[in-house]
């Protein structure tokens, strides 16, 4: 069993919560759409929320199976979910709301960091994964705070640097401890981010120099909503640019600001479904032009939940088998911004492989 607890119950948490439960009554070997059935002995219906921690008064209080679709949730029903025992808590709000999305979240005064820590430890969780809203700096701090202190593993599932600290204050004092950490930005299932990795690391690796790109992503949940706001956005466009210039050859487009990839507009009536716009050109033999185009939709939180699932499970091997600090291998396949960048997702994907059979 990994016992899991789950900061900021929003669209892509709900995803996971019904996840689980949908995998555990299809029967535990089945294993349709997972991106890796087994890890390290475990299965996704090895997973059990044990605690939760939102600030929104329409689910503080409230067992996570009727929380998760409380609004302005908008993940849609998948399975019926029975009470799982567990209420949700209070946690800090701090920057966790943006000023324009408060009438939206309807945030309560906000818990303190000490009950979170209590809550960690009295659940007996062993891994925390942060799904705040983008741009929420100080609480996802917060809580890898509250990590540190209840001794249990972290996932960072948003664009905030803690496992790829630049100053390595975080990767250092969760090495010290030995407690493992995964980060950061998830990188979907078959997101935007990944699709155009894909795109551009054929270019390199057929000799193509890419000349100028773009991605454009809109959608239609509170996800898309909070971004609407550029103040919130200045990690997640790092992480998602220094995710598709790290698989070129020179990033110096970015120097000359001919790349521009992130959250672009907020369109109500999509819902959970996300809409990428993906650009990219380049010279090729003697200088010819070589243009890519290219349009991808998706469900936003199924895409996310199936990558958390597995995180969960290599973070709970890791700490198995008492290694600490940031879990690069893991991290690389699994995230936009790692602390160790790979060149092309192939290649992260053998790391994660060799970490599996270490």
């Amino acid at each position: 069993m990994i016992k899991i607890a789950i900061a900021g119950l929003g669209n892509c948490a709900s995803m996971l919560v019904q996840g689980i439960e949908y995998y555990r009554r299809m029967g535990e070997d089945n294993f349709d759409g997972l991106i890796t059935p087994i890890i390290g002995g475990y299965k996704i219906t090895d997973i059990k929320i044990v605690a939760a921690f939102d600030v929104s008064v329409n689910k503080v209080g409230k067992d996570v199976a009727e929380a998760i679709f409380e609004r302005p949730n908008i993940t849609p029903r998948i399975v019926d979910m029975d009470k799982l025992g567990v209420k949700v808590s209070m946690g800090p709000v701090l920057d966790g709301v943006a000023p324009h999305m408060s009438d939206v979240f309807k945030p309560t005064g906000g818990g303190k960091l000490e009950s979170v820590i209590d809550e960690l430890r009295s659940s007996g969780a062993e891994i925390l994964i942060n799904m705040l809203p983008v741009g929420s700096e100080q609480a996802s701090r917060a809580y890898a705070e509250a990590s540190l202190e209840a001794k249990v593993g972290f996932i960072n599932a948003i664009p905030v640097f803690i496992a790829s600290d630049p100053t390595g204050r975080f990767p250092e004092r969760f090495k010290k401890l030995g407690l493992p950490i995964a980060g950061d930005d998830v990188k979907g299932q078959v997101g935007a981010t990944i699709f155009h990795r894909a795109i551009t690391s054929l270019f390199r690796l057929r000799g193509v120099k890419v000349e100028e790109t773009y991605q454009l992503n809109v959608g239609g949940n509170t996800d898309f909503l909070n971004m609407k706001t550029e103040d919130r956005l200045r990690s997640k466009r790092i992480s998602k640019t220094k995710a598709v210039t790290s698989t070129l050859e020179s990033e110096e487009i970015e120097s000359q600001g001919r790349i521009r990839i992130g959250p672009s507009d907020y369109v109500p009536f999509l819902g959970n479904t996300k809409v990428a716009y993906i650009y990219v050109n380049g010279k090729g033999f003697a200088g010819r032009p070589v243009k890519v185009e290219a349009t991808l939709e998706v469900d936003d939180k199924s895409n996310c939940a199936s990558v958390l699932v597995d995180v969960i499970r290599a973070v709970k091997l890791a700490k198995d088998r008492g290694i600490g600090g940031p879990l690069e291998q893991v991290s690389a396949f699994y995230f936009k911004h790692p602390p160790k960048q790979a060149k092309d997702d192939e290649e992260a994907f053998q790391w994660f492989k060799e970490f599996i059979k270490m």
